[in-house]
C-alpha cells in the first residue's frame, strides 16, 4: 500500500502592509495563503485548511461577504475565482466530494472559506476554537466571517480537545497551539520518504515575526503565542520543519504546481 503524500495550493494570495501581519513592521508583502492537499493510503483526501471563499474574488459579493474594506485591507486584487479551493482541486484532478476529512488549523476567514464545499466530509476543528468562532470578542469580530460558517450545523463536526492522532496510526498528529486563537493548532504529518514535517498555519505570519516572537495585531492572546512559538521552536530544533501558512520563503519550499512529497 502507497505512503502519505501531500501538495499544497495557494488559496488566497494577500498583499497587504505587513504590519498587519507583524506588528509595526514597515512595508508590504506579499503572502500566499497555504492550504495541504492530503492523500492518506487508507483513509482518502484529507484538506489542511480552505483558504478563502470565492465570492471575495468578485468586488460587489466579496464587500458584502467579508464586511465592509476587509478586502482592501488584506488586498485580495490577486485573488481569483480559480484560487478558491474547489477550483484548485479540480486542476488537480480531484472532485470536492472526493475530500473526507477537512482539518482546520483556525476558523479565520482565510482559512474556514471553503468550508461549505465539503458538505459530505468530516471536519475537524478544536472544541475552543469552534465556540469562540461563533461569538468571538468584538475586537477579533472581523477576522471571523460568519457568512464562511453558514452551513456549520449541517455538516458532521469532529470536535477535539487538545493534542489528536487523527487516524491512530501516526501520519497526521495535531498538537494544539493556542495564541494567535484560542483553539490554533498545527499538524505534524510522518511522510514516508521524506520523514515529518509540521504545516505551522498561523504559529507566525512572517518568519521573522516568528523567529523574533513579534505577535501579530489579531493574535488572541500574545501570551499563549509565546509559549506556542516556544514548543514549535523546539520542533524546529529536534530537526522537524516548520512551514507557516503565510511565508512565501516557506511556502515557496512546498511541493506545489503537481508536484507531491511522499
Amino acid at each position: 500500500m502507497a505512503g502519505l503524500r501531500l501538495t499544497v495550493v495557494d488559496a488566497g494570495p494577500l498583499r497587504p502592509d505587513k504590519s498587519k501581519l507583524v506588528a509595526f513592521a514597515p512595508g508590504m508583502v506579499d503572502a500566499p495563503t497555504t492550504v495541504g492537499i492530503v492523500e492518506h493510503p487508507k483513509h482518502g483526501l484529507v484538506l489542511w485548511d480552505t483558504g478563502i471563499n470565492d465570492a471575495v474574488a468578485d468586488p460587489e459579493r466579496g464587500e458584502a461577504y467579508w464586511g465592509p474594506g476587509l478586502r482592501a485591507a488584506f488586498d485580495t486584487s490577486r485573488f481569483t475565482r480559480e484560487h478558491a479551493i474547489d477550483a484548485q482541486l479540480k486542476r488537480l484532478g480531484f472532485q470536492p466530494a472526493d475530500v473526507r476529512y477537512v482539518v482546520y488549523s483556525h476558523l479565520h476567514l482565510d482559512h474556514a472559506g471553503g468550508m461549505s464545499y465539503f458538505p459530505q466530509a468530516v471536519h475537524v476543528v478544536q472544541r475552543d476554537e469552534i465556540r469562540y468562532a461563533l461569538w468571538p470578542d468584538p475586537w477579533t469580530r472581523p477576522v471571523y466571517c460568519q457568512n464562511d460558517f453558514r452551513d456549520i450545523r449541517k455538516l458532521d463536526i469532529l470536535e477535539i480537545d487538545g493534542d489528536f492522532d487523527l487516524f491512530e496510526d501516526g501520519t497526521m498528529r495535531l498538537i494544539k497551539t493556542p495564541g494567535h486563537t484560542p483553539g490554533h493548532q498545527a499538524l505534524l504529518l510522518d511522510l514516508p520518504q521524506r520523514g515529518r514535517i509540521c504545516l505551522a498555519a498561523d504559529v507566525g505570519h512572517q518568519r521573522d515575526g516568528f523567529e523574533n516572537m513579534v505577535p501579530m495585531p489579531w493574535d488572541w492572546s500574545t501570551s499563549a503565542m509565546t509559549m506556542t512559538r516556544m514548543r514549535v521552536k523546539q520542533i524546529e530544533r529536534s530537526g522537524i520543519p516548520a512551514f507557516l501558512c503565510h511565508d512565501a520563503g516557506d511556502f515557496s519550499k512546498l511541493p506545489t504546481g503537481g508536484a507531491f512529497w511522499e
